[in-house]
């Protein structure tokens, strides 16, 4: 066992102990200098599990073996990393803008603890991991049909969260009568109205999240059980080999680093999807958290069902509809006032046998982003408008 190897493997749980003290300071009760002695303990002890990782590599310095310890460390450092943007996001909200984000992490963890949450977050799953096996017959393209569903599942089940949740918990504190204790508080309408989108969206995040990890790992395993002998996997990326070749040959600590930077160019590929994706859950959350100003849930969910059907058949309504007047005028309504959701499909970009252009790709995914913002933003406006004079004593 090298030196090198111990040093890697310390400094990789090192790295990985320090992730870990942001959310565990968000679940204690206690103040960070207080805790700060049993942090220390923590990222000590996580550090010194990098000596028992060292010699457990060293035991089995398979390449593929080390490759696949690495890609499975940097999935787990990107949940840490994942958890500590929620708190850092939290702490900023609370720090800045305290009325509306007590409102939103409150609303967030009201979302979260529903069972509803973990349900479809672990549906959604169970999906994805069965769909490795289905046979689909498409001559080869099976892994392109997981792709497809997959990326479906990530934005298909955030979205039913957050227009339920948004249903629920908007129109009950307005017609329970329990906004009135808030309101009567120095709390305008406008912190409770973002104070809820915000916890409701950051909901909607975190499962975005929880199953888009998931859905890495899905693709990943649909490629490899697909290969029939004679048959080589997708090439690796040769700056990957050649920074790899470079600097650690063929050695356990650079299968190591390899494994890690497979992950990383796996994270790369399927984050403009997953961007493009949640814009669509955004958007769908703002509409329903302005309509259940005025609306309750039985009629703010048919709704939103409806708003989602026409936002994506509007554009293919208009197209069919070129010799009959009166249905054309209303398709082109909808497709103007409506949001656009099939802006937000990315089936043709992640099912083609050429990948897009890197750059084109990342422009094409900002301008999606920025289109989903202003819809956002006109939906919550429209919200305030109608929360205004709303009576809620």
């Amino acid at each position: 066992m090298s030196v090198e190897l111990v040093l890697l493997c310390c400094g990789l749980f090192l790295l990985q102990g320090l992730a870990a003290i942001p959310w565990l300071f968000a679940l204690s009760r206690g103040t960070f200098r207080a805790q700060a002695a049993f942090y220390g303990k923590v990222v000590g002890i996580v550090a010194a599990c990098g000596l028992l990782f060292a010699f457990l590599l060293a035991s089995n310095s398979d390449a593929g073996i080390v490759g696949l310890w690495g890609r499975l460390y940097a999935a787990v450092l990107t949940l840490q990393v994942g958890f500590d943007l929620f708190v850092l996001v939290f702490f900023l909200l609370l720090t800045f803008w305290p009325k509306a984000g007590t409102i939103t992490l409150a609303a967030f963890q009201e979302g979260v603890r529903q069972p509803m949450f973990w349900m479809l977050t672990v549906l959604g799953a169970l999906a994805m991991v069965i769909s490795i096996v289905v046979p689909y017959f498409t001559f080869g393209e099976d892994t392109k049909m997981v792709k497809e569903i997959t990326y479906a599942l990530t934005m298909l089940f955030p979205a039913i969260f957050g227009v339920i949740s948004a249903s629920i918990s908007v129109s009950e504190e307005i017609e329970g009568r329990t906004a009135v204790t808030l309101l009567s508080k120095p709390v305008t309408r406008r912190d409770f109205l973002f104070g809820k989108f915000f916890g409701i969206t950051l909901g909607g995040l975190m499962m975005t999240m929880l199953m888009s990890w998931v859905l890495i790992w899905v693709v990943l395993a649909k490629t490899y059980y697909d290969l029939t002998p004679g048959i080589q996997p997708p090439p690796d990326p040769l700056w990957l080999v050649d920074w790899v070749a470079n600097n650690y040959g063929p050695t356990t600590p650079g299968d190591l680093t390899y494994g890690i930077g497979l992950w990383v160019r796996d994270l790369g590929e399927a984050l403009p999807g997953l961007v493009i994706g949640f814009g669509q859950v955004m958007t769908l959350v703002a509409i329903s958290v302005a309509l259940a100003t005025r609306v309750p849930m039985v009629v703010n969910v048919p709704m939103c069902v409806v708003i989602y059907l026409l936002g994506h058949l509007a554009p293919i309504m208009t197209e069919v509809s070129q010799k009959l007047p009166l249905v054309n005028f209303f398709a082109k309504l909808f497709e103007v006032l409506l949001p656009g959701l099939s802006n937000f499909d990315v089936s043709s970009a992640i099912i083609r046998d050429v990948p897009l252009d890197p750059e084109r790709y990342a422009v094409y995914t900002l301008n999606v982003a920025l289109y989903a913002c202003t819809y956002t933003a006109i939906a919550i406006l429209a919200g305030l408008i109608l929360f205004e004079d709303r009576d809620v004593a």
